[in-house]
């Protein structure tokens, strides 16, 4: 039966980030830090949910407050684990059971591991199950110590060690699943007569073994899954790890990724089966990408709608995008938010769009800005065009029907609206709305000085 009540400690402001924003809210592969232990708490199974909040609690609220249905507890003096659950208390005063206690910096952590976790600890019958993991270099954390029979006497803290514990290999993860009735009763016991003057949450697994309740321990068999973030460099191997399990699924589910180590893709990024993509591909936010899409090297999408079969070639960047089936987009292609693209549309090398709308089948091969513009089916817009939507003060819309034929180089003044059908001679700037079907053209009347340019020479 999985564990209904969770704890997330986050209090701390991670000062070896060096930061101006607390630890927990740095990005890892596309969510804040803090977001992935949610998710895993909640995939274990837990709906009544704490994070306690310290450094920063007002942002880390609006992050995760009451939108994600999720209690606040405020630990205003960080004064510890212990301390930290005891502030949560007051929050958890109607829960009963099991609860489930993680770290806000451990990214790394299943939902799988802590269903486990909650599974041997209710098998065990002990007040507190720990999760523990054998780690080469245990330099910084918790140290397990178990009695000749493998029993769990207690856990002792790096500075607290004597030499001898120091050379146990076994750690403390800081993840637990703990009986709240016992935890009620003990919290208040705690004291901090340590190296650090603080209040071990660890303590009191010597108080569930002298009451005879005991403490069960639950090795993970990775270790990196319980990898605290505290700088900079841990946070690029949590990313690292993190980005390598999202493309591994990917790649179980049918995408094909040229060079995974070498693609970033974020965790809420959908992709569709027989999509290829190839090195240097960004991929991130709330995207999703259909089936038998090609994205060339080095095209960065953000939260864009991709249809099917689309190509996106290489140096492209798309940002707030929604693109139809069948389309083709770049090599340098710039798509800006408000961007709607048809089936069948192409958007060719160095073309900027934003808020731009074309209907099926119309293209813009390139050299191109269009922008607050809505445009008709099968229409073609020429090389150099340019929508002039920006007066200085306002915005202005530009709309072209279907069947329209742009010619090069030409400068629609918004507002503007050109008909269906019509045809827009090359190097005419567009001041007027265009009818249906007519030609449009406006350029200054060519002059030709025969000899002109001889006779310069022959003066100069």
């Amino acid at each position: 039966m999985p564990v209904q009540n969770a704890l997330i400690l986050a209090a701390g402001k991670g000062t070896r980030m060096k930061s101006a924003v607390v630890k927990v809210l740095h990005s890892v592969a596309g969510r804040p830090m803090l977001g992935w232990p949610l998710s895993t708490v909640r995939e274990a199974g837990a709906t009544a949910i704490v994070i306690v909040a310290g450094h920063q609690a007002e942002q880390v609220r609006e992050q995760y407050g009451a939108e994600f249905d999720v209690r606040i507890a405020l630990q205003e003096e960080q004064l510890g684990t212990g301390h930290a659950v005891a502030c949560a208390m007051p929050a958890l005063q109607e829960q009963n059971g099991a609860l489930l206690i993680v770290c806000g910096d451990t990214p790394l952590l299943t939902g799988a591991t802590l269903q486990r976790l909650a599974a041997s600890h209710t098998e065990s019958g002990a007040a507190i199950t720990v999760l523990t993991a054998r780690m080469e270099n245990p330099q910084g954390y918790g140290r397990i110590v178990r009695s000749g029979d493998g029993q769990v006497l207690r856990i002792v803290e790096q500075k607290d060690a004597s030499p001898s514990e120091q050379g146990i290999d076994e750690i403390n993860s800081g993840i637990y699943c703990m009986d709240l009735t016992f935890l009620r009763a003990n919290i208040s016991r705690l004291g901090s007569g340590n190296a650090q003057n603080e209040y071990y949450l660890t303590d009191l697994v010597e108080l569930a073994v002298a009451g005879q309740k005991g403490c069960n321990a639950l090795m993970v068999s990775d270790a990196l899954e319980i990898m605290g973030v505290n700088d900079r460099v841990q946070l690029a191997e949590a990313s690292a790890a993190l980005r390598a399990r999202i493309n591994h699924q990917l790649m179980l589910q049918g995408v094909t990724l040229i060079d995974p180590a070498r693609t970033c893709i974020d965790a809420d990024v959908v992709v569709g089966s027989d999509t290829v993509i190839w090195p240097g591909c960004v991929l991130q936010g709330q995207t999703v990408i259909g089936q038998g899409a090609l994205l060339e090297s080095n095209v960065q999408v953000s939260s864009c709608r991709i249809g099917d079969r689309a190509h996106l070639k290489n140096g492209s960047v798309l940002d707030g995008s929604v693109i139809g089936c069948d389309v083709a987009v770049g090599p340098m292609a710039h798509l800006r938010p408000g961007t709607v693209l048809g089936d069948q549309v192409k958007i060719g090398n160095f073309v900027e769009t934003k808020k731009a709308v074309l209907g099926d089948g119309s293209k813009a091969s390139h050299l191109t800005y269009l922008g607050d513009a809505e445009i008709g089916r099968d229409v073609n817009i020429g090389c150099g065009t340019i929508t002039c939507n920006y007066d200085g003060v306002k915005k202005h819309r530009t709309v072209i029907g279907d069947g329209v034929f742009v010619g090069s180089d030409v400068q629609l003044v918004a507002p503007v609206t050109v008909g269906n059908g019509a045809l827009i001679a090359a190097g005419t700037t567009v001041t007027k709305d265009v009818p249906p079907d007519s030609l449009a053209i406006a350029r200054t009347p060519q002059v030709n000085k025969e000899g002109w340019c001889l006779k310069k020479r022959t003066n100069d």
